[in-house]
């Protein structure tokens, strides 16, 4: 009868651990077969891979690798990972046998009917433990930790783009600031030649003072714009330096004042495939199998829980009566059934579900934000295009002007105001138009950011080998 009773048992608890079924992710929406903006630009570069390498330019990849070799904050992020790595080690070690040695050695003193007895005693033994895991409990705390992990991998790859690209828009950051600073220095010899020969023409009695004091003043103002482009400048260099792991200072080489061509825009391919390419979605899917590997743990908790233990030694002791030695054995075998426990582990199953269902809505919720992403992206490159576009026809216009006003001012034509109106306009769209082919160099890597890739995976192994190599030298 109790075979029976321990039989029905058995069948009932294992039936309990098929009430946890795998959670399948749906998304809220259908996936579009082609992105909204798509239709506006023409994404013809095919290359995703190492997107900088697009822009041609020797320097930046070279700071590139700097990045990747010595950044401390990547550092940080490989450290947190083997943190990870350390604890999947420490869950995992829990379905597998336990084995430890003891010995003692012991000397004692006690009192005789005729002389007081010294003893020794010595033992040596093993002792070994396991616990059955029928309900899948020990597994799926392994999962869990094991998805955790692949999780801090994923999470690293978006590291890896995120530094890329901060560097990036850094390195074009500072060129523009050179390249303001060179279209200062032109405006203010612009405007000091202009100066001289109008305070020449005073001298001569051809203009008014009025004209000499508007050309000083527009020389003046020219002036005092360029400690903010310096300023501007040493903030991005001394950003870049601290990306690579220097203390701030000048990074770059000191002929780095244009601009490269802005190149055309990465291929987009179609929306299925930023499921894959976005490595911080992938890493929530990862989260969400270590909540519902959780899950499973939580319920097999509810169970009953197995273990088996054993030791085998030798002792040696010396009695009043004489010398006793010999071996010594145990096994013992014990179940432990939860019966009362206050609704703490109910309380842990409905826990564990909460956090499942949250993670299954935030990794939802950063699809969508992946999606917008890319059409913010998409859009915003075509609008800052058209906007360069039209700066270079502004700046063509201004220049013709400039040239045609001032020609008649020293023709005695015209007044100095169109000449001074002409000068400022000049420079204004001059320095719009840097700071917008900047600009649509830094949507370019956004746009390679939110498209995300798999060349992160190629740096961690090269990382990883390049320390596996170390440490065993």
């Amino acid at each position: 009868m109790t075979f029976r009773w321990f039989f029905f048992l058995i069948v009932l608890l294992l039936s309990g651990c098929s009430l946890h079924q795998a959670t399948v992710v749906n998304l809220s929406d259908e996936l579009p077969t082609q992105y909204l903006e798509s239709s506006t630009v023409a994404t013809s570069n095919p290359a995703l891979d190492r997107w900088w390498l697009v822009f041609k330019d020797e320097q930046l990849n070279q700071l590139m690798q700097e990045l990747f070799a010595q950044n401390l904050e990547l550092a940080q992020a490989y450290a947190r990972l083997e943190q990870v790595a350390a604890a999947f080690r420490i869950t995992s070690s829990a379905q597998r046998p336990r084995l430890s040695a003891e010995g003692t050695l012991g000397r004692s003193r006690q009192p005789g009917l005729v002389n007081d007895f010294t003893g020794k005693s010595e033992q040596l033994s093993v002792a070994a433990g396991f616990e059955l895991d029928l309900w899948g409990k020990l597994a799926a705390r392994s999962q869990a930790a094991l998805s955790e992990f692949a999780a801090g991998e994923e999470e690293l790859q978006s590291f890896y783009l995120s530094l890329s690209s901060r560097l990036a828009d850094l390195y074009f950051l500072a060129i523009e600031q050179r390249a303001q600073l060179a279209l200062v220095d032109q405006s203010i010899a612009s405007f000091a030649d202009t100066l001289a020969r109008v305070e020449d023409r005073y001298r001569s009695g051809l203009v008014p003072a009025v004209d000499m004091h508007q050309a000083r003043q527009s020389l003046s103002a020219a002036q005092a714009t360029r400690p903010l482009y310096e300023a501007g400048q040493a903030r991005a260099e001394h950003a870049i330096g601290v990306l690579l792991g220097h203390y701030p200072g000048s990074v770059l080489s000191g002929e780095l004042t244009v601009l490269p061509p802005v190149p055309e825009l990465f291929a987009t391919g179609v929306p299925f495939e930023l499921l894959e390419n976005r490595p911080d979605l992938r890493a929530e899917l990862k989260r969400i199998e270590a909540a519902d590997a959780s899950v499973a743990a939580a319920i097999a908790d509810r169970f009953p829980s197995i273990s088996l233990m054993g030791s085998y030694g030798s002792t040696r002791q010396e009695l009043t009566a004489g010398l006793l030695t010999g071996e010594f054995w145990n096994l013992l075998g014990s179940l432990t059934l939860p019966v009362i426990d206050g609704g703490r582990r109910r309380a842990e199953v409905d826990r564990t579900r909460a956090v499942l269902a949250e993670a299954v809505s935030r990794y939802q919720q950063k699809v969508l934000d992946a999606f917008r992403e890319v059409e913010d992206a998409l859009v915003d490159n075509w609008a800052e295009a058209q906007r360069v576009a039209r700066l270079n026809e502004t700046s063509q216009a201004t220049g013709s002007t400039l040239r045609l006003t001032t020609e008649r001012y020293l023709f005695g034509l015209t007044d100095y105001l169109p000449v001074l109106t002409a000068q400022r306009a000049d420079f204004e769209t001059r320095s719009r138009l840097l700071s917008a082919r900047r600009q649509l160099l830094s949507d370019r890597i956004t746009l390679a950011r939110a498209l995300g890739g798999g060349w992160m995976r190629q740096e961690m192994a090269l990382r990883l080998s390049a320390k596996k190599d170390t440490d065993n030298e």
